[in-house]
């Protein structure tokens, strides 16, 4: 279907979207503190500047799925696209706070859309297991790329332009990549006729609205604030009230037997809890670098950089180990490595020097990409055929969750309790991730053979 040239042509589409797409998550931080400043708002307001984005991009994503499943990826994707696109045009000309998180809501809203759809692009791009797992790996590493350079490139831009240019340099980004998938992209992707879930769509929509209040007003406010338990207590009851909605829908959203495969479970456990820790982590550590030390925007963005140094190389690394042995192997090292980086900076972010914190941020980069192509790929693989654009949904709605819950519950403990308390949760967060490997993920699955068995199995099924 596709030759060698315009296979790499049409992964480069895919992975320039990403690319934006996983840039605005971190390319703000570093503006944060300009944002306060001329918009005259204060840490609530900026946690929800990074989380109004990635909330809808949660919430939406399974949506996103099923979209691309049911009207053809390369459709939906180019509409992704094409909204974050001029959603980004919009921050950048935002007159007010409020317009600001509005405009990064549709941001959200471009990117459900897009992200979905690409994996279910690029598997249908890549036929044999192995190319696709490499080609994950190369995707995962341009987005480690964009998480990475996201603080230096907001901190260089922030300092010598200004802070609305860290979401106008999005423009230029979408027009290139929309221009590659058009010429370059000749599949539609699978189709599955799947109706739209409404109800578990607004259900899942309140859970993580009210989680997010929740967290981010604990943070202003006290743990034992009404409001702060009353949005909890929300969130569950939507949360429990998704789950049963899910189970007796003919037509779920989130069809929960995808969950008895373990290696589909396990992915989207470790998804969740890597997200938490790296995000929730470049939120508080960007503003302790500008409020506590008293650095600049580029000062902080440069101090991420041994952060991002061998994300390319962990990514490559990662997808190899994957192709060969299958996601397990990798998706152990990576989180052990991770958690000891973020271990190291719970020790050390407050007071150290900052040469003492290049080892343990440039092992918490390492760590994330070495994990991410390795649960990326066991995500979905392990979908049926025909699902391909809902597994890979549910996989970056579980990253978005942890997003969220990351920078609002670290945000909040760090402005209550402190920066080394906030840390810790990151690292403990990485450490978890061994738990579903070790429960959920059977200890003789770690071949190529005895993956693609299994993956065999799973699609007959």
């Amino acid at each position: 279907m596709f030759d060698p040239d315009h296979r790499c042509m049409a992964l480069l589409a895919l992975c320039t979207a990403y690319f934006m797409v996983i840039l605005d998550a971190t390319i703000v931080n570093t503006a944060l503190p300009a944002i306060g400043d001329e918009l005259h708002v204060g840490v609530g307001t900026l946690q929800w500047i990074v989380n109004g984005y990635t909330l809808v991009f949660a919430a939406l994503l399974l949506t996103g799925g099923t979209l691309a499943d049911r009207h053809g990826a390369r459709r939906v994707f180019l509409i992704g696209i094409a909204l974050f696109t001029a959603a980004s045009l919009a921050c950048g000309l935002a007159p007010s706070a409020p317009a600001l998180v509005g405009a990064r809501l549709v941001q959200g809203l471009g990117a459900a859309l897009a992200v979905p759809a690409s994996l279910a692009l690029m598997r249908a791009i890549y036929d044999d297991p192995g190319d696709r797992a490499r080609a994950v790996g190369t995707w995962g590493a341009v987005a480690g790329i964009g998480a990475a350079s996201g603080p230096i490139v907001g901190g260089l831009l922030t300092d010598t332009v200004g802070w609305r240019a860290v979401f106008v340099v999005n423009v230029p980004i979408g027009i290139a990549g929309a221009a590659l998938a058009v010429r370059h992209i000749r599949v539609r992707g699978s189709t599955y006729d799947h109706p739209l879930d409404v109800a578990g769509q607004a259900l899942s929509l309140v859970a993580l609205t009210t989680l997010t209040f929740g967290l981010i007003e604990a943070g202003s406010s006290t743990w034992t604030n009404p409001l702060v338990l009353a949005m909890l207590a929300v969130a569950a009851l939507a949360a429990a009230a998704f789950v049963v909605v899910e189970r007796r829908s003919r037509a779920p959203m989130l069809p929960l037997s995808l969950f008895s495969g373990p290696r589909f479970s396990a992915g989207n456990v470790v998804g969740l809890l890597i997200n938490l820790g790296l995000y929730g982590q470049l939120f508080v550590i960007n503003l302790a670098f500008q409020q506590q030390r008293g650095w600049s925007p580029i000062q902080a963005g440069l101090a991420i950089v041994p952060e991002a140094a061998l994300l390319s190389v962990a990514s490559i690394a990662s997808s190899r180990l994957t192709a060969r042995r299958g996601p397990r192997p990798a998706m152990f090292a990576g989180l052990g490595i991770g958690a000891l980086g973020l271990a190291g900076l719970a020790v050390l972010a407050a007071a150290a020097p900052y040469w003492a914190l290049a080892v343990p941020l440039g092992l918490t980069g390492f760590g994330m990409a070495f994990v991410m192509p390795a649960a990326t790929t066991a995500v979905v693989e392990s979908a049926p055929s025909g699902r391909a654009g809902l597994a890979s949904g549910v996989i970056n709605t579980s990253r978005q969750i942890g997003s969220v819950i990351g920078v609002a519950l670290l945000g909040s403990v760090a402005a209550s309790v402190g920066l080394q308390a906030s840390l810790a949760i990151a690292a403990a967060a990485f450490a978890l991730g061994w738990v579903p490997l070790l429960i959920l993920e059977p200890l003789g699955l770690h071949t190529r053979d005895r993956v693609d068995a299994h993956l065999a199995d799973r699609g007959a099924a």
